[in-house]
């Protein structure tokens, strides 16, 4: 077995080894026990009394879904403005301009809604200011708002009848000061001693091996860095992101990367089933997420390895595998593993180029974000999973010939609706968006714009239309990654997926919450013998049969069109 191999394999070993303790950690958290950082107490409660909100006031599913779009408009208001402005604010030692309005518009959405999609390049686009009082700012809240929302249906599945569902501020501040911060801590350390740039100085000017004047770009990376990967954020302080030797320095950090973008999301997991003391059904998400990651990560890596078949024809051999895109530090597999992690968990950072990766890969990571369901981002992960867990239900139920029932509650007509709606509107969102994209491509090639649809693709033929799909696949599972042949800084592309932003994040939020609400209000049925378990292998195959054949349904024919067509065609 290579060694390329056995780092991908310890990276995961060491990733659930620490995620166990961890989601034990954040239950205890969020049932209000007793935890090693109690000692942040004093500071919630001068927040509390700064802010004049009551962390003791309890909130119904209503009630949640109000303070967490108000104080989520809030944010994108102050983002939008300060990406206005920020040419004229200070920490500016670069001097880099401040955004348009439609770039503007689309980063402050793109990091408000936990995707982090940059139509900008980070040592240009953006700066120390807004890198760290803007940017970094909105990598915490936005990954509290996903853990604070799974608080909510946490909380709703505990209680046996009740419209309490705890307090939204508290969940959100917990998760900042007791889960993200403490970790991201720990993390922008590391990545500081290992050689990320933590200061506030402008560009250096150094000489390469040939004796030119070069410009490097650096600042206070290390600690946004740390956030972008806990809180599965994904946006890069460098343009290339974590293929940037200063943004991931070695393959430590590269491990290190790895382990910080896929802990919390697998930690959240095993929380559930310590909070509500079903460790079986806690057991069986996870492995059913870890099969689905697996059908996806294998073949990837298997044909990252395995090279291009164009390059074979020229007889050349391709002891490396598919190097094009590829940091040499870490290697095709390594790079593969990366590449579908950061798409299963909708981080969205890359150490490698997608937009080179083989065909099935390409698949493979946008196949990753369709079914959007195996790990996900920080809370809102969970939250995908809930609606294909009460889909099966209910086709189980109806198997059965018993009305549908998921711990104690009924599963009637109106979770059902809402189950279907929050499931369709994905593969809408997507589908609508790259099909009239593909639409103005073609009829309005040249069209007045401030930049042509004619100019949008470096790439023609499949490889451009699945640049296309990938962006509003990126947008709608809240990833962030893209296939960077698409020129994508445009009116067009910054306002069509500033809205694709928009509904596949807060709609997957709304839905299931008010799904675990409306449950949580039923009466309580105790289990019988007749009642169907919902922590049982069986039913876990067929929560991911119910993915898979709605992810199949929905886009097999636009993979057609794209990266399974380029696959034939170079084969």
């Amino acid at each position: 077995m290579s060694t390329e191999i056995l780092g991908i394999l310890l990276v995961f070993v060491i990733t659930i080894i620490l995620a166990i303790p961890l989601g034990k950690y954040i239950a205890k958290v969020f049932s209000g026990e007793r935890t090693i950082t109690d000692f942040m107490k004093p500071f919630e409660r001068f927040i509390f009394k700064l802010s004049g909100i009551n962390p003791d006031r309890e909130m119904n599913w209503k009630q949640h879904m109000v303070a967490l779009l108000t104080i989520n408009m809030v944010w994108f208001i102050y983002a939008f403005v300060m990406f206005l402005i920020q040419g004229s604010l200070f920490l500016n030692p670069d001097g880099n301009p401040s955004m348009t309005p439609d770039l503007a518009f689309n980063t402050a959405i793109s990091f408000l809604v936990n995707c982090n999609l940059q139509d900008y390049s980070g040592e240009t686009g953006v700066t120390y200011f807004t890198q760290l009082f803007v940017i970094t700012f909105l990598m915490f809240v936005s990954a509290a708002t996903g853990i604070a929302a799974m608080a909510v249906i946490l909380r709703a599945m505990k209680e046996k009848v009740t419209d309490k569902l705890g307090n939204f501020f508290n969940y959100f501040l917990l998760s900042c000061t007791r889960i993200l911060l403490p970790l991201s801590l720990i993390t922008a350390l590391l990545l500081a001693f290992n050689g990320t740039p933590s200061s506030y100085a402008a560009k250096a000017s150094i000489k390469d091996f040939h004796g030119n004047n070069i410009t490097v770009s650096r600042g206070p990376a290390a600690g946004m860095i740390a956030i972008k990967h806990i809180g599965t954020n994904g946006g890069g302080w460098f343009g290339a992101n974590s293929a940037h030797p200063l943004e991931n320095p070695n393959y430590f950090t590269n491990m290190l990367e790895l382990v910080a973008q896929f802990i919390i999301p697998a930690a959240l997991i095993f929380a559930l089933g310590f909070y509500l003391k079903k460790k079986k059904l806690a057991y069986v998400i996870f492995g059913i997420m870890t099969l689905g990651f697996l059908l996806l990560v294998l073949p990837t890596i298997y044909y990252e390895l395995k090279g291009s078949p164009t390059i074979e024809k020229l007889g050349i051999a391709q002891t490396t595998g598919a190097m094009e895109g590829k940091e040499v530090r870490f290697g095709p597999a390594n790079s593969g593993y990366w590449s579908i992690l950061t798409t299963v968990i909708s981080t969205g950072s890359v150490n490698s180029m997608h937009d080179s990766s083989m065909p099935v890969s390409g698949a493979m990571q946008m196949l990753a974000m369709m079914t959007n369901a195996f790990y996900g981002g920080c809370g809102a992960g969970f939250l995908n999973y809930y609606i294909f867990i009460l889909i099966a239900v209910f086709i189980s139920g109806l198997m059965v010939g018993r009305t549908p029932e998921l711990l104690g509650r009924k599963v009637e007509a109106k979770e059902i609706k809402i189950a279907a709606i929050i499931a369709l509107l994905h593969p809408f969102i997507i589908l609508a968006g790259t099909a009239l994209s593909t639409y103005i491509l073609i009829h309005n090639p040249n069209a007045n714009w401030a930049v042509k649809p004619s100019t949008w693709l470096n790439n023609p033929g499949f490889h451009g239309f699945s640049e296309m799909l990938y962006q509003y696949t990126s947008c709608a599972a809240n990833n962030g990654s893209g296939f960077e042949g698409l020129a994508d800084n445009n009116i067009w592309w910054n306002i069509s997926t500033g809205f694709v932003l928009i509904l596949g994040r807060y709609i997957p939020i709304i839905g299931p919450i008010a799904i675990a609400g409306i449950l949580a209000q039923k009466k309580y049925i105790p289990e019988a013998g007749g009642t169907l378990r919902t922590d049982t292998i069986t039913f876990g195959l067929v929560t991911f049969g119910v993915i898979t054949i709605i992810a199949a349904l929905a886009f097999f024919p636009a993979l057609v069109l794209g990266p399974l067509a380029e696959y034939f065609s170079i084969y």
